[in-house]
């Protein structure tokens, strides 16, 4: 059974660590792929250390080079894996791109969807877990566990909390992709709140 499954949420959130809990899990009944982006193939993540450790571009820039990244890992690494029947689990997509770029930058979300629908060729994420958290506890977080911070991380609170405002509105437009989960729970509870809602996904599928 192929399927592609995302994870989102703001800065802090966890994905990360529930990401890759959950894809342990996930193992004992299915062949799982995990990746990331921007990343995952070598182009790809040539592009990421642009965005997340180089000089700021403009914001037009920033919303190109994630979208070439995503092409290029959608080619290289998650459409082969779907085809050889595997579960895909991404570390952000086109949703990332919408909230940070489309609605906190202020581009606008359908001219950032405009640009990644030519990226993504029509391949939208089977089920996406969000992980709800506020701003301020994603930086409280992120600062306390000192982990190396990107030049997203950098950006202010105000930004931060347009992000999730952003994200907040793509799921009242699809709230049947989205599984929301609290991330202001135990890591544990977090894990198997995902998990729970992938397994249910995948047994609607079967």
């Amino acid at each position: 059974m192929s399927a592609f499954i995302t994870f989102e949420g703001p800065e802090g959130s966890g994905k990360t660590t529930v990401l890759n809990q959950v894809s342990e899990r996930l193992q004992a009944q299915f062949e799982v792929l995990t990746t990331r982006e921007p990343g995952g193939v070598p182009a790809a993540e040539q592009i990421r250390e642009i965005l997340l450790e180089g000089e700021a571009v403009d914001e037009r820039t920033e919303a190109l080079l994630f979208a070439a990244s995503r092409r290029e890992h959608l080619v290289e690494k998650v459409l082969p894996a779907l085809k050889a029947g595997r579960v895909v689990l991404c570390d952000r997509y086109i949703d990332s791109s919408l909230a940070y770029q489309g609605y906190a930058r202020g581009i606008g979300v359908e001219e950032v969807r405009a640009i990644n629908e030519f990226a993504i060729n029509g391949l939208y994420p089977d089920l996406t877990v969000y992980l709800d958290i506020t701003a301020e506890t994603g930086r409280a977080r992120i600062q306390s566990n000192a982990r190396d911070m990107n030049r997203l991380d950098h950006e202010s609170i105000a930004f931060h909390q347009r992000v999730i405002e952003g994200y907040h509105q793509l799921i009242e437009q699809e709230p049947e992709r989205f599984a929301v989960i609290d991330a202001n729970q135990s890591i544990e509870a977090v894990v198997d709140a995902a998990y729970q809602a992938i397994v249910q996904h995948l047994s609607n599928q079967a």
